[in-house]
């Protein structure tokens, strides 16, 4: 479920970008007066998701908008199924065609691609991980699509997180100082973040386990035989995560070595979008 002031806020400033002043287009040949109805119409295979942004973005320009779900996010769809039925004033359906089919094409292609990773899963206790790898401006709903396709969401930015990456270690000298002066930064700001280090090597794990203080180690490119050595020597006592060069062929490889979590970017910025359409709906009640 989205945050409602978020989500609204986004619609906002994405019709203002589409709008302008004004759609001329529409207002030029439409009566302002007039209503309509039209269906969203399936044109490819794959995983549903955007319902609850297209239902919004309805409502955020008509608030006598009528909705009518045939799907949820997160089914599975099929070509020639329709998604919804929706009646509102014919302005509104034109202004917000676009920017629906936007959403829900981005977002049904990212869950549907997020579901072929989680279904390689299935029976193994690791879970797959999105990244920051996202469109600038579109991380919400990017991120939500990976949700409804079964993913887990990693943070949602630099802010809910301490993520300690190669740059942040080289910069500060080492993996020990930089988690100290993590732990202290902290404490001095009463944050309660949780921290994560990468390792690039087992002499990075064995370092950051002398340091201890975090709640994550990123494994970062080693491959499915490196990684058993580096869990013997965590030994359970923090989440794990695979990075680098993880994809559909491998990930099952991956999920054998018993890490938590695997971390994909491919998930977001390697999807297609799907191919959906919004039809006007001619006398739909004869």
């Amino acid at each position: 479920m989205l945050e409602k002031a978020i989500l609204t806020d986004f619609i906002s400033k994405a019709l203002a970008e589409d709008i302008g002043n004004g759609d001329h287009s529409t207002l030029a040949s439409i009566p302002p007066t007039a209503r309509g109805s039209a269906r969203l119409k399936i044109k490819e295979n794959g995983v549903l998701a955007g319902m609850e942004v297209a239902e919004a973005v309805f409502r955020y320009l008509d608030m006598f908008t009528e909705f009518r779900p045939f799907k949820q996010d997160g089914d599975d769809m099929k070509v020639g199924e329709l998604a919804f039925e929706v009646d509102a004033a014919v302005h509104t359906l034109l202004m917000a065609e676009r920017l629906v089919l936007n959403c829900m094409q981005r977002m049904s292609g990212i869950a549907t691609l997020t579901r072929q990773y989680t279904e390689k899963l299935k029976g193994y206790h690791t879970r797959v991980l999105d990244t920051r790898k996202t469109t600038p401006n579109f991380r919400l709903l990017e991120k939500e699509a990976v949700r409804i396709g079964g993913g887990v969401n990693h943070r949602m930015g630099l802010y809910d997180m301490i993520m300690l990456k190669d740059n942040h270690i080289d910069f500060c000298g080492g993996i020990t100082p930089a988690v100290n002066n993590v732990v202290a930064y902290l404490r001095q700001k009463n944050l309660s973040l949780q921290i994560e280090v990468e390792a690039r090597n087992l002499d990075d794990v064995k370092e950051i386990l002398a340091v201890g203080q975090v709640h994550r180690i990123m494994l970062d490119n080693f491959t499915p035989e490196q990684i058993p050595a580096a869990l013997a020597l965590i030994n359970g006592r923090y989440e794990t995560e695979a990075s680098g060069g993880i994809t559909l062929a491998n990930v099952e490889d991956y999920a054998k070595t018993g890490v938590d979590f695997v971390s994909v970017g491919a998930i977001i910025h390697h999807a297609v979008s799907l191919d959906l359409s919004l039809k006007a709906v001619i006398n739909p009640h004869k």
